[in-house]
């Protein structure tokens, strides 16, 4: 059995990885954060991204995070009625 200490749990892997500028958007974020950030364009994650539109776009975040909860809240809610419905069965 695989053992995942507690740092790489509470860690989204995600958030390492290096982007691919494989479209005109990402080229110009992944740029913009590593000019930002005084890095250069390679040495760019995920992470490094998301501080950065936090700090200057924030809003946009919270428009994702809240779109993200009310989903997963949905989602949790549909789940438990169809629980509840094969219990009745």
């Amino acid at each position: 059995m695989q053992v995942i200490d507690s740092e790489i749990y509470e860690k989204n892997p995600i958030l390492i990885e290096r982007p691919t500028p494989d479209t005109e958007l990402k080229n110009w974020l992944i740029e913009y954060v590593g000019n930002r950030c005084l890095t250069g364009p390679g040495d760019v994650t995920v992470e490094m991204i998301v501080q950065t539109v936090s700090e200057e776009f924030p809003e946009f975040l919270m428009a994702v995070a809240e779109e993200n909860f009310f989903r997963g809240y949905e989602q949790a809610l549909a789940d438990f009625q169809e629980a509840e419905d094969l219990e009745d069965e």
